[in-house]
């Protein structure tokens, strides 16, 4: 089983275009993210800004997460990026420690994989995605096809462990690469692989760290340039 894969994991290309980078972020750091997630949820609470379950996706493509978005609203049918939502209400601002953290996971990850180093020295965290899955929750297997950029999409895992998967570009069939990710992971993917089919087919219930900030679910922040 893969949710048993021994430690220490060291930083490795999963394939062209994918870095996976094991205890990226601290303890210290993950809580901090999540707090500031809180806060930024608590404050947009109520409004079409707030966090909410989102019906993306269809059929094997579903998900079950919650998400908020950060920098520009999402609108769905047909999925897209605006400046403004639902009622003219804006998307609250990517944190601008984020837009650097962003920057620094991107130059680490090119370390690992060459094929993301083109979009090291001028990525630009235009939009941030939180998505929190509650016990049970998943996500399908999808391609992120929304931005017009094809720079990279750095995600930052918080909590429980979560089973990555990565399919192919043109369909959800094997053969696929599994990724077990734990709480301040952070996995980058691009080049070749910034429009292949990923999700997350399950996550571990009760596998979160004492002192990460998630209590129980998993916080996932995946972080994008919309536009070239």
């Amino acid at each position: 089983m893969l949710f048993d894969a021994p430690l220490p994991r060291p930083p490795r290309e999963v394939r062209s275009g994918v870095a996976h980078l094991p205890g990226f972020l601290t303890l210290e750091q993950q809580a901090e993210i999540v707090g500031l997630s809180r806060g930024i949820a608590r404050a947009v609470a109520g409004t079409p800004a707030a966090m909410r379950r989102v019906p993306v996706g269809h059929g094997d493509g579903m998900t079950s997460a919650y998400l908020m978005t950060l920098g520009q609203a999402y609108l769905s049918q047909p999925f897209r990026y605006v400046p403004r939502g639902a009622g003219g209400v804006e998307a609250p601002d990517v944190p601008a420690e984020w837009r650097e953290l962003a920057r620094r996971a991107l130059l680490d990850a090119a370390r690992i994989s060459p094929d993301l180093a083109p979009w090291a020295a001028a990525y630009r965290a235009d939009v941030a995605l939180v998505n929190y899955y509650p016990p049970g929750a998943s996500m399908g297997l999808h391609v992120d096809a929304m931005e017009e950029s094809p720079a990279p999409v750095v995600s930052l895992s918080i909590g429980d462990e979560a089973l990555f998967r990565m399919g192919g570009t043109e369909g959800r069939s094997k053969p696929w690469d599994d990724v077990l990710l734990m709480s301040g992971d952070l996995l980058v993917f691009g080049g070749p692989a910034r429009r292949a089919y990923h999700g997350v087919p399950r996550i571990r219930p009760g596998t979160a760290p004492a002192g990460c900030g998630v209590a129980e679910g998993r916080l996932n922040i995946t972080i994008r340039q919309v536009d070239h």
